[in-house]
Order: C-alpha cells, then sequence, then structure tokens
C-alpha cells in the first residue's frame, strides 16, 4: 500500500501522468523517514528539513505537519513490519505541457514505507570498505532534490567495486558521501564538512555530532583533505538507513589497521540510545 495524492493505494496500481514535472525534469524533493518499533524517528525535524528543501525551489507544502504524521501514521499501519523506512516525495505537480519555465500547479505527493533492516553491531564491527571520486554535482547539494544522476552514477560505480559507498571530494576537500554524510577522527578530534550548500546535511549527521559531544571528542566542522582522511584514526558514514558505518578500507588502503575504533563504538551506542527515547 502507498499514498498517492490524497489516496491509499495498491502500488501496482499507482500512477501519475506524464506531465508530471517529476517525470520531465527530476523537480521535486524528497524525505526519508525510519520508523522503529512503529514510533517514527524525530519526525519534526525531517519535517523542517522538508519544508526548507521546499521553499527553496519555491513547491507549497500540501499539508500541515499534523496532516503529515496523520497519513504517515496510517501509511505505517498498513505494514506488519517493526521497522520501517518511509520515502516520500513531492513533486511541482504536471502541467499541460513540457516547458522548463514553471507556474503554480498542485504538488504530487508519493509516499511509500519499506521495511527497514538494521544491521546489527556484529556485523558493523566488521567495518565496511568504499572509495573516493570527485565531486561532480551541482552547487546546492543542501535541497534535498530528486534529481539524483549524479548520485546514481556514484552508486553504481561502488556496486560494481563491490564496496559500500563512494566518498567525494571537491577541490580535495571531502564532501560527504553518494548518500551518506562523512567524518574523521584524528587525536581525539572528530571532523566533518560544514553544512554548506556542498552536502547535504542529515537529520543521523546531526544526531551523530550530539552523540560524539557525549563521548567526550572535540568536534571541528571546518572540513579536510582527501589526505587527512585516508590517514584518519576512525572513518564513519551516517544516514537514515545505515545508522553510523565505520569505515575500515579507502581505496584499498585501510584504516586503523582495518580495526573499528572505540570511539566508533561509544558513539554507536549513545545514538542506539536515543532511538529508544
Amino acid at each position: 500500500m502507498v499514498f498517492l495524492n490524497g489516496v491509499f493505494i495498491l502500488k501496482n496500481k499507482a500512477s501519475i501522468p506524464v506531465m508530471d514535472r517529476g517525470f520531465l525534469f527530476g523537480d521535486g524533493i524528497y524525505e526519508v523517514i525510519p520508523s522503529y518499533q512503529g514510533k517514527l524517528f524525530y519526525l519534526d525535524t525531517h519535517l523542517k528539513r522538508l519544508q526548507r528543501s521546499l521553499d527553496a525551489v519555491q513547491i507549497p507544502n500540501p499539508y500541515t505537519n499534523n496532516k503529515w504524521l496523520e497519513i504517515l501514521e496510517q501509511l505505517l499501519g498498513y505494514s506488519q513490519s517493526t521497522n520501517q523506512s518511509l520515502y516520500l516525495q513531492i513533486t511541482r505537480g504536471a502541467d499541460t505541457q513540457r516547458k522548463h519555465s514553471f507556474k503554480k500547479l498542485n504538488p504530487t505527493v508519493y509516499i511509500e514505507s519499506n521495511q527497514f533492516i538494521v544491521k546489527n553491531k556484529s556485523l558493523l564491527e566488521k567495518g565496511f570498505s568504499v572509495i573516493t571520486q570527485a565531486d561532480i554535482r551541482w552547487s546546492r547539494c543542501d535541497i534535498k532534490a530528486t534529481s539524483l544522476l549524479a548520485n546514481i552514477m556514484y552508486i553504481q560505480n561502488a556496486k560494481e567495486a563491490r564496496v559500500e559507498e563512494v566518498i567525494l571530494h571537491r577541490n580535495n576537500i571531502i564532501t560527504e558521501g553518494a548518500t551518506s554524510n562523512v567524518f574523521m577522527i584524528k587525536d581525539n578530534t572528530l571532523y566533518t564538512h560544514p553544512a554548506d550548500t556542498h552536502i547535504l546535511s542529515g537529520i543521523t549527521r546531526d544526531l551523530v555530532l550530539e552523540s560524539a559531544i557525549t563521548c567526550h571528542l572535540k568536534i571541528d566542522k571546518s572540513g579536510f583533505t582527501k589526505n587527512k582522511l585516508l590517514n584518519a584514526d576512525e572513518v564513519w558514514i551516517s544516514s537514515s538507513t545505515r545508522e553510523i558505518m565505520p569505515i575500515t578500507k579507502i581505496d584499498n588502503c585501510t584504516v586503523n589497521d582495518g580495526k573499528v575504533g572505540h570511539y566508533w563504538e561509544c558513539v554507536y551506542n549513545y545514538y542506539q540510545q536515543l532511538k529508544n527515547d
């Protein structure tokens, strides 16, 4: 069961007009919201980010926060899965002809919910591998836009290389992953890229920073180079569905002798507590 423009409908029965600007141009935004034990995780924060993205591209928000909550909770009720990941997409809507400029339209709203399988700690402790590539994306990565062709190509590269993720760098400065935020630790300090227009600052990213402070790490949000990344004590990536994932190999170079660091365990444990609050 999915939600499309005010109606709950079977996914294979759902359809949109061919003139929908999301289909023609990728003219829309999206949000991903995890749900643990039937409870939406930091919903208000996700809805605030949703509003920021809508405002940035001048798409009106079709619902109030209370209405979003009602819709999302009803959709959750159609699934028997304990943990779910809700994908929410809003496009500008369908016009009468294909043209780059736009007028006021009725937004198209689509939401689906899928089972969310959380990787257990013992699996995460084995560590994961990534590769690095130049960041060729546009300069408004802070907008959670549906036009993700570059990200798709990166993830396909990761799949072909049999690694978890592609970590991106712009002018030798690490920005983020194709589908994640990136952190490194060196000498008891956690480094990450500043929350500017070159990254999509995730909800999980903010919770990682909160957790890191609790674990007595210093925080530096001024960014770091690819060379520093390759010489880090620990490296992590984060996203709503990955949570906090330790990286032990980058471009076939091992991090911390291939071992998951103790700071990751502390931050991971604190994050798990946040999920249960």
